[in-house]
C-alpha cells in the first residue's frame, strides 16, 4: 500500500488542497489482486460511480484491438516470421492528463499529518474514474505518433512504423503492447518506448489476452487453456464427463416468461460470460451454443443452466484444443472464407442463423454465428444474407491487410453450399 501512494506521488497525480466551496470529493477504496505470477498488488482506485456527468467527465469511449486483428497480426508473423517482443506499461493510468477539475478524498489510513482534512486535487487519471482509461489511450496515441507509428484505420490499437529498414507493427492493449518485425528494428522501437514509459520488459510473449502463445519453428499457435482450467474449476467441471458436442442434436433453447430467480440468474451470466470469453478468443467451434444460450441471459430456467455447463462438458474433453497459423516462407497466401445459414430451424421464433468462418495461414482468424434480424421467406435468402455479413467482413480483413503493407489484388473466395445465393449477386 505505501509502495501504491508513493507510485502516487512520484507520477505526481494529486496535489493537496483544500476542497473548494461547492464541490464534492469523489470516494476511494482499496483493491488488493494476486497476480498470475505471483506478485501481490494493492490499487487506491477512485469510486468513479459517483462523477457527475457534465462536471467530473465528458468523453469517455477508448479503443481497444480487436481479436480478429490481434489473431490476423499472429497469423501474418507465422507466414513471415517475424519476430515479436513485448511490454507491460507499469501504472499505465497515471500517465492520463486529466482536463476535469476533480477533487478525491485521502486514503484511509494514509491521510498527511496536520492535513487530513484537505482532498487530492487530481492531475493525472487515477484507476476507477471514468475517463481514466480514454486519458491513458490519448497519451499513448500521441508518444507512438512521434516514434513515427501511424494508426490504422482498420482498427484503432494497431500501428504501423515504416522506414527503409523494415516495418514494426505495434499492438496495444491498454497497457499490453507487442511489437511485431525484423529483430533489430522492433527492439530498437521497444527500447525507444520503454524510454518514455516505465514498463516491465517481457520479451518474447508467452500469452496475451489471456491467450497462450506458443511458437514452434515457423507455427504459432494460440489457445486459452489456463483460463480454461479456471473456469472449470470455478464452476466445478473439471472432472465433468466430456461431452462430444457442443450442444445436444436438435435442442433450441425456449424464451422463459415466469419469475425471474436471481440466484439462477447471477450463476448463468457467469457461466456465460466466461463461455464468451473463450468463444471470442480462440473457440469457434462453441460459437453456435454459446450464442443460443446468451440469448437467455434475462431470465433464465434450471434447463438452460444445465445446456450451458453441457457446453463446459465439451470444453472439458477438448480443453487442449488451439489455433494453429501454419508459416509458409516465400509462398503467395490469402483469406479463404466460408459462409453457412439454416433455414427457419429454430421453432421459437423461425428466424434462421448465420455462422461464417474466415482462416489465413491456415488458421481460423475470423468467426460469427447470431441470429439474422428478419425472417427469410426461402433458403436462398437464408445463405444470401449470411453471405452479405461474410462479404462485409471479408472486406474489413483486406482493408486490414492493406494498411499493414500488403493489399491484395486477387478477390477473395467464399465458399457457399447455395446455388441460388451465389447467382444471386451475379443477377444483380
Amino acid at each position: 500500500m505505501s509502495e501504491e501512494i508513493d507510485a502516487l506521488k512520484g507520477r505526481r497525480v494529486f496535489d493537496l488542497v483544500e476542497l473548494p466551496y461547492g464541490r464534492k470529493a469523489i470516494k476511494g477504496r482499496w483493491v488488493f489482486d494476486i497476480k498470475s505470477d505471483g506478485r501481490k498488488r494493492a490499487r487506491y482506485v477512485a469510486k468513479g460511480f459517483s462523477q457527475i456527468e457534465g462536471i467530473d467527465f465528458e468523453a469517455l469511449f477508448s479503443p481497444v484491438v480487436r481479436y480478429e486483428s490481434v489473431r490476423f497480426v499472429f497469423a501474418l508473423a507465422a507466414i513471415y516470421g517475424w519476430y515479436m517482443t513485448a511490454v507491460d506499461v507499469k501504472t499505465a493510468f497515471l500517465y492520463g492528463k486529466l482536463d476535469e477539475e476533480i477533487y478525491m478524498e485521502q486514503p484511509e489510513g494514509f491521510h498527511q499529518k496536520g492535513q487530513e482534512r484537505k482532498v487530492y486535487r487530481l492531475r493525472r487519471a487515477i484507476y476507477g474514474l471514468k475517463q481514466a482509461a480514454r486519458a491513458w489511450w490519448q497519451e499513448l496515441e500521441k508518444s507512438v505518433k512521434k516514434m513515427g507509428f501511424v494508426r490504422l484505420n482498420a482498427d484503432s490499437g494497431i500501428f504501423i512504423f515504416r522506414s527503409d529498414l523494415g516495418v514494426v507493427i505495434l499492438i496495444a492493449y491498454v497497457d499490453d503492447i507487442i511489437f511485431f518485425g525484423k529483430k533489430s528494428l522492433a527492439d530498437e522501437k521497444k527500447a525507444e518506448f520503454m524510454l518514455k514509459w516505465e514498463c516491465r520488459d517481457l520479451g518474447t510473449p508467452t500469452e496475451f489476452l489471456s491467450m497462450r502463445i506458443k511458437i514452434d519453428g515457423d507455427k504459432i499457435s494460440l489457445d486459452q487453456s489456463v483460463y480454461l482450467e479456471k473456469v472449470l474449476e470455478r464452476f466445478g467441471m473439471t472432472n465433468a464427463k466430456a461431452a462430444r458436442t457442443p450442444m445436444v442434436e436438435g435442442y433450441y433453447p425456449s424464451k422463459h416468461t415466469g419469475p425471474n430467480n436471481l440466484t439462477l440468474t447471477c450463476k448463468y451470466q457467469s457461466v456465460i460470460g466466461s463461455l464468451l470469453y473463450l468463444m471470442l478468443g480462440t473457440r469457434p467451434d462453441i460459437a453456435y451454443a454459446v450464442t443460443k444460450m446468451a440469448q437467455h441471459c434475462a431470465n433464465p430456467t434450471e434447463e438452460h443452466l444445465s445446456k450451458a455447463l453441457y457446453i463446459m462438458k465439451y470444453l472439458a474433453g477438448t480443453r487442449n484444443y488451439s489455433l494453429v497459423y501454419e508459416g509458409r516462407k516465400g509462398m503467395a497466401f490469402g483469406l479463404e472464407s466460408y459462409t453457412d445459414a439454416d433455414y427457419a430451424q429454430d421453432p421459437t421464433h423461425r428466424l434462421s442463423q448465420t455462422g461464417n468462418l474466415v482462416l489465413l495461414a491456415s488458421g481460423a482468424v475470423s468467426w460469427k454465428s447470431f441470429t439474422q434480424k428478419s425472417i427469410a421467406t426461402s433458403s436462398t435468402e437464408a445463405e444470401y444474407m449470411a453471405l452479405f455479413d461474410c462479404a462485409k467482413q471479408v472486406a474489413w480483413l483486406r482493408l486490414l491487410l492493406g494498411e499493414l503493407g500488403f493489399p491484395m489484388k486477387a478477390p477473395t473466395p467464399i465458399y457457399v453450399d447455395n446455388q441460388g445465393a451465389i447467382l444471386t449477386p451475379q443477377i444483380q
